[in-house]
């Protein structure tokens, strides 16, 4: 792909370190092209990266992880775009635990991830983590990403209540992440529908955008103290970079306890 200097779609980008933590730990990264030299075909890649907390050097993790798939993917997007998303990601997961290797003051660095990548008008993404992807439409408000957690396995188990997940002490626990020394599963499921089945899920990459359409990334530094109802809320009244500052505001106010990072991306009506 060829760099272009600005993308097809209006885009915003924030991220504070929140007020606990001593650093921040997220790391964001949105590039535009166009496909070739003969194809003229806008593409916008958002990666957004959370370095794990309690982990050494998650801010490095999230670094490796933010440049390493933006380059690969910038390098040879192919025909499949999202076999390229999972072998962009795989490989800077090996890259980061192979820096571990080398700096073993940084062993066991690792970070989530989440990808979003539109050309033209379609939207493939990519996961790995709870770092989640949200599309706002009409009057919904959709998380296409699945949290790749402790806690959203026993609640998708029935083990444990809605009730009883609220400030449980493993809500942080997360199952897959980029630096483990077994390369995580990249999760293609973009979810439509609460009710549609994976397989539907994962049929449903390079779906079609539709005009007033906004794609949001967020580290759960937002989640955790923003409902979805008050994200749909906030980004629906307000222009996006007034949103986007509003939802921050928010997450602060609430004891900003991690890390509050946001890539909003509109499509124009």
């Amino acid at each position: 792909m060829i760099s272009t200097s600005a993308p097809h779609y209006p885009v915003c980008t924030i991220s504070n370190p929140g007020r606990v933590r001593k650093r921040n730990e997220d790391r964001l990264k949105v590039s535009s092209y166009r496909l070739s030299a003969l194809d003229p075909t806008p593409a916008i890649l958002a990666v957004l990266a959370d370095g794990i907390g309690g982990h050494p050097a998650g801010d490095i993790a999230a670094e490796i992880a933010i440049n390493s798939i933006t380059r690969r993917v910038s390098r040879n997007l192919g025909a499949d775009r999202p076999k390229t998303l999972v072998k962009a990601i795989t490989a800077a997961s090996r890259e980061i635990y192979s820096h571990g290797l080398k700096n073993p003051s940084r062993l066991g660095l690792g970070t989530t991830i989440a990808c979003t990548l539109v050309v033209g008008g379609r939207l493939y993404t990519a996961s790995v983590g709870d770092t989640r992807i949200y599309l706002l439409r009409g009057k919904r408000i959709l998380q296409l990403s699945e949290d790749h957690t402790w806690l959203r396995e026993m609640l998708d188990r029935r083990l444990i209540t809605p009730e009883q997940a609220a400030n449980h002490p493993n809500q942080h626990v997360i199952r897959r992440y980029l630096g483990s020394p077994n390369l995580p599963e990249v999760d293609l499921r973009l979810r439509l529908s609460m009710t549609e089945s994976d397989y539907v899920s994962l049929q449903n990459q390079g779906t079609s955008l539709a005009p007033g359409d906004k794609l949001l990334l967020c580290s759960d530094g937002l989640t955790d103290l923003v409902k979805d109802s008050e994200i749909y809320s906030t980004l629906h009244k307000n222009e996006m970079d007034r949103g986007v500052d509003d939802l921050v505001e928010l997450a602060l106010d609430r004891g900003g306890i991690d890390n509050i990072s946001l890539i909003l991306i509109k499509v124009p009506e």
